[in-house]
């Protein structure tokens, strides 16, 4: 059983999302969900709503029973679009902003399913 969420377009830059998700990685569902609680990064709030979406498509899309035996098997942050801003400079020049964008998706596997 796989369940499976994923937030595009999320503006947050891929490094600092990635910094996050690789603290998830292979937890337990509900742990994970307790060291994004107290992770101090801005990006534990995106991952957050999707690993609880992923989650809740367990339970209520595959009909698993608890989330108790759920563990994080794949999560990952792609890259989305980038938003090219400038910003004006000394003496009439421009500078180029980069406004990166995320994608962020989260696999939940069962571990009874595993064994």
């Amino acid at each position: 059983m796989e369940a499976r969420a994923q937030a595009r377009y999320i503006r947050v830059t891929p490094m600092k999302a990635r910094r996050v998700v690789d603290l998830i990685r292979g937890l337990d569902a509900t742990e994970a969900q307790a060291v994004l609680r107290f992770a101090p990064q801005a990006a534990t709030v995106p991952v957050g709503k999707v690993l609880d979406s992923a989650i809740a498509n367990a339970v209520h899309n595959h009909n698993h029973p608890d989330a108790e035996t759920l563990y994080v098997k794949e999560a990952y942050v792609d890259e989305g679009p980038t938003l090219k801003r400038f910003r004006p400079r000394a003496q009439g020049r421009a500078y180029r902003i980069r406004k990166r964008t995320s994608h962020i998706t989260v696999v939940l596997g069962s571990k009874e399913g595993t064994r």
